[in-house]
């Protein structure tokens, strides 16, 4: 009877489940690539989806903020509001409110202006907003204000980014989630929020607006 030799079927076995064993963590390796490269392609600021035919008409009228992701900087705290008007030439203006701690400790409530205007006429959900701070201690200045996501009369998602990355990422923004009713937003609501908030790659970085009514 012909012999078997066990030294060479112990060292085929090993090279074969050595194979399995690589090619194995090849291919979890470039699925997780793949993951890494399609999140950071999703959250380059260009790629993010506004309002389509964002109607300022609608928009206009009474907002309370319920949740925001602060950019550096100061920034107003809670008790947010904003008053948003539509002028006969079209253009859209607001008003708003919030208490901010100045100092340290000096709570006050703070009133800003804003002015909008749309660079681009075909994509009217991507403004450009000029604010002044109603102060000497506020500041003034000039942001993207893009309208994520709106039903006009629920609920709102405001979005900017201040300073972009190399790879396009936003290095310093912040977003605003409005509500009409300062009492909160329903569940389903909600979560079409928290899926707006994932594709801005700003998920879990929100923070609760207070509402008291102190402004």
């Amino acid at each position: 009877m012909e012999r078997t030799d066990i030294s060479a079927l112990k060292t085929s076995s090993g090279f074969t489940l050595h194979f399995r064993m690589d090619f194995q963590v090849f291919t979890i390796l470039m699925i997780f690539l793949a993951c890494v490269e399609q999140s950071l392609a999703s959250c380059v600021v260009d790629s993010f989806t506004v309002k389509q035919d964002f109607d300022p008409q609608r928009y206009a009228g009474k907002w309370y903020a319920l949740q925001k992701k602060d950019p550096e900087g100061l920034f107003l705290q809670d008790n947010i509001s904003a008053e948003y008007t539509v002028g006969d030439d079209g253009a859209m203006v607001a008003s708003s409110r919030g208490r901010v701690t100045l100092f340290g400790f000096w709570v006050v409530c703070a009133d800003m202006a804003a002015q909008y205007s749309v660079p681009d006429p075909g994509t009217p959900g991507k403004m450009f907003m000029n604010y002044q701070g109603l102060a000497s201690y506020l500041s003034s200045g000039g942001d993207n204000y893009w309208i994520i996501d709106t039903d006009y009369d629920n609920y709102a998602i405001t979005y900017a980014c201040r300073t972009q990355k190399e790879d396009g990422s936003c290095e310093d923004g912040y977003a605003l989630v409005f509500s009409r009713n300062p009492r909160g937003l329903p569940p389903a609501i909600q979560r079409v929020v928290r899926q707006k908030q994932e594709e801005i790659c700003m998920a879990g970085q929100f923070q609760p607006v207070l509402q008291s009514g102190a402004c």
